[in-house]
């Protein structure tokens, strides 16, 4: 039976620049529909996976040739086990420089291809990200509903296609991703000896979400040495398995806190590595509110990737504990965020969030929770329900 599409919001945006680039780029995590997008909305262009280990040893051991026998436009699948492409499609780019749209790559290992990009296609390539499914999409389907037990079932079953939208079982689906993920992205990964070990660090940095990251405490409690550990993180993030929001540090003076804050990009594997077994013991959990934030810090990353925003996600937090969720900075100004799991928001909710905006002398801040309604609370603090944080991004923007 043939899968159902839904288009994705990002597809606006790809149309457009392969009119202008000669090579687009895609990355993001794996199974996120990347190469059923391309299919869709590119129908024209011939397909190739280097997933294929055949395909992939012909890519490897005779570049050249490979790109001569394969029919352009083409789009290229997991790019980057063959690097050795990169090179050859700069000269196929340079001897058609009157040609736009040749090329469409696509990696799951966002760092090693950026590095490779850098160096070949480097003013040639346009580039993009993709996540799963948001829900500013989820919404419009009437996938999702605007209350607080579908946000949990949501959160619990994830943002990936084949369990969002194809209802894949979940422990089928992300015990195969995770399988997957460690064969496939692993087996280049000389830094991983241990799967056990791994898994086990695997674990622990899904049970610190929304927390500052402390990989002393986490090395220590895997048994494995801080350099190990660092590689591994660098590996999760350059796989965008993680996300590491960074803290903000600019025009204050007071002490503040330099490491980052840990968000999986899907809270349906999180949920799964937590070993959670339905949403209503998710959202009663001890986590609900830091899955809660995930969700929503991972809703303004999608933003700004699928519309192509030019703005920077920070936290802030200083020595005296005080913490705000979100600092997004447009360069000319910036807005304030703090997302609470609540109904019934109180003064309390907003105290920290009332500082920091007399520190910032901000105008625009947002208390973003389970209330119904749009109210401002306090001069220049409004109150947003959860679906519609992107609302905040809109407004005066």
């Amino acid at each position: 039976m043939k899968k159902k599409y839904i288009n994705r919001i990002i597809e606006k945006e790809l149309l457009e620049k392969i009119k202008t680039f000669p090579v687009l780029v895609l990355t993001g995590p794996r199974q996120t529909g990347k190469s059923t997008m391309l299919k869709n909305i590119f129908p024209k262009y011939n397909y190739i996976s280097l997933d294929d280990p055949l395909i992939r040893n012909y890519a490897q051991n005779d570049p050249k040739l490979f790109l001569e026998t394969n029919k352009k436009p083409l789009i290229i699948d997991e790019i980057q086990y063959a690097p050795e492409l990169l090179p050859y499609i700069k000269i196929d780019v340079d001897n058609n420089r009157n040609k736009n749209g040749l090329f469409i790559l696509t990696g799951s290992q966002v760092f090693n291809l950026m590095t490779g990009i850098t160096e070949s296609l480097a003013g040639r390539c346009a580039l993009y990200e993709l996540f799963g499914f948001s829900i500013e999409t989820l919404l419009t389907k009437n996938i999702i509903q605007k209350n607080f037990n579908s946000c949990y079932e949501q959160i619990f079953t994830g943002f990936f296609p084949d369990p969002c939208i194809h209802k894949i079982e979940l422990t089928t689906f992300y015990n195969s991703y995770i399988k997957t993920y460690i064969e496939r992205d692993l087996r280049q990964i000389k830094t991983v000896h241990d799967l056990r070990l791994f898994q086990n660090f695997f674990e622990l940095l899904a049970a610190r979400i929304g927390s500052i990251l402390n990989l002393n405490e986490i090395s220590k409690e895997c048994g494995i040495s801080n350099t190990t550990a660092r590689n591994w993180l660098s590996l999760f993030e350059s796989t965008r398995i993680i996300y590491l929001l960074r803290s903000y540090q600019k025009n204050i003076t007071k002490r503040v806190i330099k490491n980052p804050k840990l968000y999986f990009t899907d809270t349906g594997l999180l949920s799964y590595l937590l070993k959670y077994p339905n949403a209503i013991l998710l959202q009663t959990s001890p986590i609900a509110g830091h899955i809660f934030e995930n969700m929503l810090v991972i809703e303004i990353l999608k933003y700004k990737i699928n519309h192509n925003k030019r703005f920077e996600l920070y936290f802030f937090r200083d020595s005296n504990h005080n913490e705000l969720d979100l600092i997004l900075d447009f360069g000319y100004k910036i807005k304030l965020l703090e997302i609470k799991l609540t109904k019934t928001p109180k003064k309390e909710h907003w105290k920290t969030l009332k500082k920091i905006k007399q520190l910032l002398n901000t105008n625009e801040n947002y208390l973003i929770s389970l209330a119904t309604e749009d109210l401002e609370i306090e001069q220049d603090i409004y109150l947003k329900p959860w679906w519609k944080i992107l609302e905040t991004l809109e407004i005066n923007n």
